[in-house]
């Protein structure tokens, strides 16, 4: 059975993974270059799974690297899993709470002229590698204090939510099926990721 702490690891997780995938800056670039270059669904969907699957292998690799660093300090110091951890979860949400107004996440800019197909999904691609998500990779470093399995798991589970939220969403775009407020979903996503790690830290140091 899963504990509460594993539970709100999952359950943070899960909401900036969804959130990161819903914001357009990781998939409008591909989109507006999709209507540009005349792009079927079927190629649009699958330039996005490469941007999508690219940006997710830098968050990762960084991810492990943390967890990793979890697993050790958890293995030497006792306080660490206890107090440590939370604090930094927290201190973090307060952080991004803080910042929400000056936060200025990814965005990929860039001019389709005549370019090959090729070389805008090599530009994307590179482009979203060098953009993780950051405010996921707290959830590491706490997943690193439960062991190196549930690093792993974390990292696959990311990876797909990511990934499959980027390509839903765009195939939803491309059909013409979405009409949300990305304008104000994207300037209140400091502020959704913040209350996120907050409450998570919160209930890792309450239920521990």
């Amino acid at each position: 059975m899963l504990n509460s702490d594993t539970l709100s690891i999952i359950a943070g997780s899960l909401v900036l993974s969804v959130l990161h995938a819903l914001i357009p800056n990781h998939w409008l670039p591909v989109l507006a270059i999709s209507r540009k270059e005349n792009w079927t669904l079927k190629q649009t969907t699958s330039v996005t799974f490469i941007s999508g699957l690219s940006h997710a292998l830098s968050t990762v690799i960084i991810g492990l690297i943390i967890g990793l660093l979890g697993v050790k300090l958890a293995g030497n110091i006792e306080d660490f899993t206890h107090i440590l951890a939370p604090v930094i979860l927290i201190s973090l949400g307060i952080f991004y709470i803080y910042q929400h107004y000056r936060h200025k996440h990814f965005h990929v800019h860039l001019e389709v002229k005549t370019v090959s197909k090729q070389k805008i999904i090599v530009t994307l691609a590179i482009a979203m590698f060098f953009s993780p998500c950051f405010e996921i990779e707290a959830y590491f470093l706490l997943a690193g204090t439960h062991g190196l399995t549930q690093v792993f798991l974390l990292a696959l589970f990311y990876t797909v939510v990511t990934v499959t939220g980027m390509v839903v969403w765009v195939r939803l775009a491309f059909k013409g099926l979405l009409s949300l407020n990305w304008h104000a979903l994207e300037h209140n996503a400091g502020i959704i990721t913040g209350v996120t790690l907050v409450i998570t830290g919160l209930i890792s140091f309450i239920f521990h």
